[in-house]
């Protein structure tokens, strides 16, 4: 195949053996082009802006800004661009943000490699892709919106409402991170996924919605 209609793609994960990894994969796919790599979430809306590729490879947990708002910035300027996320994480709290966020495509990281190459293609060419074990979240989270949960409120798990609490308590990620025997960048994943789930744009409104929901005292 001609290495200019290939498919052109940007690996984006905090971690360097991950990425050359995934790049050493790609690499042996006449119909796959690695353009580039990012560490960050920062680093990846910047070398969208200069490489445009055709598929972005997302992680989630990052330092700075995390995958979650690095999607939404790429989607909201670069429409075009596919975004497949590539994660440990496979529940709905990850999952339904990273979705309406603009994610074209969910998939985990231990899936087999043909599934990684296979998705990167299904993206590109049909627009979208994500594995059985997604799609079985996914319609679980549907039927508790019709039970009575919605999609854009959903229930916070106990770890999210801990967080929640310490928020409101002013901590920062890192001291939440002590608190909780979890990383930095765990907690700020959190804390955009709870943002996200419930609506607020703030810390303030995150508080008022805690307070409005029990979660912590007025």
């Amino acid at each position: 195949m001609n290495r200019s209609s290939a498919i052109r793609v940007l690996v984006v994960d905090d971690h360097a053996v991950v990425r050359e990894g995934i790049c050493s994969l790609l690499a042996r796919r006449k119909d796959i082009e690695v353009v580039g790599q990012a560490a960050d979430g920062q680093q990846a809306v910047a070398r969208v802006s200069l490489l445009r590729p055709d598929v972005v490879l997302m992680d989630i947990a990052m330092p700075g800004m995390n995958g979650l708002e690095a999607t939404q910035k790429i989607h909201a300027v670069f429409p075009a661009t596919r975004i497949l996320v590539l994660t440990q994480y496979e529940s709905k709290e990850y999952i339904l943000p990273l979705l309406r966020a603009g994610a074209a495509g969910y998939i985990l990281k231990r899936a087999r490699a043909k599934e990684l190459v296979d998705a990167i293609r299904a993206v590109h060419s049909e627009g979208a892709y994500l594995p059985s074990k997604v799609i079985h979240t996914l319609v679980d989270a549907i039927n508790e919106a019709a039970s009575g949960q919605t999609l854009e409120q959903s229930v916070l798990t106990e770890r999210e409402k801990q967080i929640v609490q310490l928020v409101a308590e002013g901590m920062s990620s890192r001291e939440i991170g002590e608190q909780l025997t979890i990383s930095v960048k765990t907690v700020d994943t959190h804390r955009a996924n709870i943002m996200e789930k419930v609506g607020a744009h703030s810390v303030a409104e995150l508080i008022k919605y805690a307070i409005r929901e029990g979660i912590v005292s007025a």
